[in-house]
């Protein structure tokens, strides 16, 4: 009952947070930012947002971390008026590594492929 809570909860976080990227957040740095997932502690109190972006340069890791890290309060204050939570759960923001490492795989799958074709 109460996983299923969260899970509703962290779906619910996840929508938002893509529309106010999109539609409130002005900052050039977060633009192409994805919420690929959301994970909240069991009382709801934090919530680590996961993103990820196209570009895989470490600087501009930085400048979306950075960005997203001065959004924070505006997008803590959007959640607090489309959510009806108790209390506004802290934000903390991570780069999903999964997306990466998906690409990874496919590359290396594709040049066996290539490598077989070759032979």
């Amino acid at each position: 009952m109460v996983k299923h809570r969260i899970g509703r909860v962290e779906q619910e976080v996840q929508k938002e947070v893509n529309d106010i990227l999109l539609k409130r957040v002005r900052d050039p740095r977060v633009q192409g930012v994805t919420v690929t997932g959301v994970e909240m502690t069991g009382d709801l109190q934090d919530a680590t947002i996961y993103y990820s972006i196209l570009s895989e340069k470490a600087s501009d890791v930085e400048k979306t971390q950075a960005g997203l890290d001065k959004a924070k309060g505006l997008i803590r204050r959007e959640l607090g008026q489309k959510l009806t939570l108790y209390k506004v759960p802290e934000l903390e923001f991570k780069q999903d590594q999964s997306v990466r490492y998906g690409e990874k795989i496919d590359k290396l799958i594709a040049k066996l492929h290539q490598d077989e074709a070759n032979r």
